[in-house]
């Protein structure tokens, strides 16, 4: 869950930068409107009807208010779902009945409802799915012991999101991303670039203790650390020390720069899923995961368009080291998000929202491009 980012990320290891170059870049900066955000409640596997009342649209490269001059406007409903993918369940979400198809990847520990104020706005124009990766939210949980120890890696998930657009969405997708949902997002469209028409990545993972990553020095360290949590009592005694309401909200208040944004149904978001039987395991295989594949590896072999937007004040991956992923030739934007944390998605969806919306629409006018059935 969220809880093994902060976990990890308060220790005191100096960890090397990433290599690559940390030259000047173009950026574009978001600027703050004033709105007064509407919350939604999803309503788990139930059909749910979500509205915004404060719409925003993107002109110019600026944010703009725009009235909502018709409340009576009918709302477009989300469904919750199961697919069947190998003889596992997965849960996804799906809304909007015309457009380009989107589909929504959430990050570590977090489900599909993590886009609950993002679902009902991108859906007006959209075709929207929002899938929770095996593993979490209310997707099957298969015990990394019985599935062995390369299941839980982004060539699974990358392998899943891409049979989800072929199965489910029959069409080709625009990735949106958030955290590890980005190396998610990246390996799939790597693996099968026919499929990912452009990849809008959300505060991407830097991965931070990729082995790659690790000082000489501090790896038998990290790799005892590991093994303790993953193979001893010591790690079910730290997850359930973590998984409480207490523990959640404290950990998401540090990842949420604006944490009037951590509500009591956000930490119940996040919290609920990550009690189910095998979650756990989940849990602690993910933390113990330090191989597979760095951003900066994928993104030079991305075949469509990909802009990156980065809430400033994320205290786990830091901005400072995130720029260096617009130097990419493969990144058309990198875009500061101000006064925003980790998962700018649910902080600050006023300024998410027109950004996808802008993004799709730039790329979805061309002939090459063009939606096809796969």
């Amino acid at each position: 869950m969220l809880m093994a980012a902060a976990t990890f990320n308060s220790l005191t290891l100096p960890f090397s930068k990433p290599e690559f170059p940390f030259s000047s870049i173009a950026r574009t900066h978001v600027p703050t409107p004033s709105l007064n955000l509407s919350w939604f409640r999803p309503n788990g596997f139930l059909l749910c009807s979500l509205s915004s009342d404060h719409p925003t649209t993107a002109t110019g490269g600026q944010l703009h208010h725009k009235a909502n001059t018709n409340s009576t406007d009918p709302q477009p409903q989300i469904h919750s779902c199961t697919w069947n993918w190998k003889g596992y369940s997965i849960r996804y979400q799906c809304s909007g009945s015309s457009g380009p198809a989107l589909v929504l990847v959430h990050g570590f520990g977090a489900n599909s409802n993590h886009w609950r104020k993002n679902i009902p706005v991108l859906a007006k124009s959209h075709r929207v799915y929002a899938i929770d990766l095996i593993g979490y939210g209310y997707s099957d949980k298969p015990n990394p012991r019985e599935v062995g120890d390369s299941f839980y890696t982004f060539e699974t998930w990358g392998s899943q999101l891409n049979d989800f657009c072929s199965s489910v969405v029959k069409d080709k997708a625009f990735f949106i991303c958030n955290s590890i949902g980005g190396l998610v997002g990246l390996q799939a469209a790597v693996a099968k670039p026919e499929i990912c028409r452009g990849l809008f990545l959300l505060n991407i993972s830097l991965r931070m203790l990729h082995v790659k990553k690790q000082p000489w020095f501090g790896r038998p360290f990290i790799a005892s650390f590991q093994s303790l949590l993953r193979n001893t009592a010591v790690g079910k005694l730290f997850f359930r020390s973590v998984a409480t309401p207490e523990s959640v909200r404290s950990i998401l208040c540090q990842c949420y720069h604006d944490t009037s944004q951590v509500t009591e149904e956000l930490v119940q978001i996040i919290l609920h899923p990550g009690l189910e039987t095998g979650a756990v395991d989940v849990f602690l295989e993910f933390i113990c995961y330090s191989g597979g594949p760095l951003p900066e590896e994928l993104l030079p072999q991305v075949e469509c368009p990909v802009l990156i937007a980065w809430g400033d004040k994320d205290p786990w991956e830091s901005i400072e080291l995130g720029r260096a992923y617009g130097d990419f030739d493969t990144v058309e934007d990198f875009v500061v998000l101000p006064n925003v944390g980790h998962c700018p998605q649910d902080e600050a969806p006023h300024l998410v929202n027109p950004l996808v919306e802008s993004f799709v629409s730039r790329h979805s006018k061309s002939p090459a491009n063009a939606s096809t059935t796969i």
